[in-house]
């Protein structure tokens, strides 16, 4: 391997990391734990938006009396907003949860 590809490529990396913090849209930035409403203040409305429930794993607890509390299963509330930033950018999807950014995903390039 030459020694371009490999700044290529290392450069790819890294791009693709710094992106899973931040995402540009029109001329601003949201980040990882913005708000709902500064996101769509900030990119306006995305091309698709899902939400679902997604279940959490229920907890049970030992009181000091020996006896055994079982907390009940949650549903913590996910939203999933898609946005196409434009022809040749990665599609790009921002997951909430509790109405907080806490995940973004790139996807295929847009057309």
């Amino acid at each position: 391997m030459n020694y371009l590809a490999i700044v290529t490529f290392a450069t790819a990396l890294y791009s693709a990391s710094a992106a899973a913090d931040s995402f540009r849209c029109q001329n601003d930035l949201v980040y990882l734990g913005d708000s709902k409403a500064a996101v769509l203040q900030k990119c306006g409305e995305p091309l698709v938006k899902d939400a679902f429930c997604e279940t959490r794993p229920a907890q049970t607890t030992s009181t000091t009396q020996g006896s055994t509390v079982v907390n009940v299963a949650t549903c913590e509330n996910v939203d999933e907003w898609t946005y196409n930033p434009g022809s040749g950018k990665f599609m790009t999807t921002l997951r909430f949860e509790s109405g907080k950014l806490a995940n973004i995903k790139l996807g295929d390039r847009a057309k």
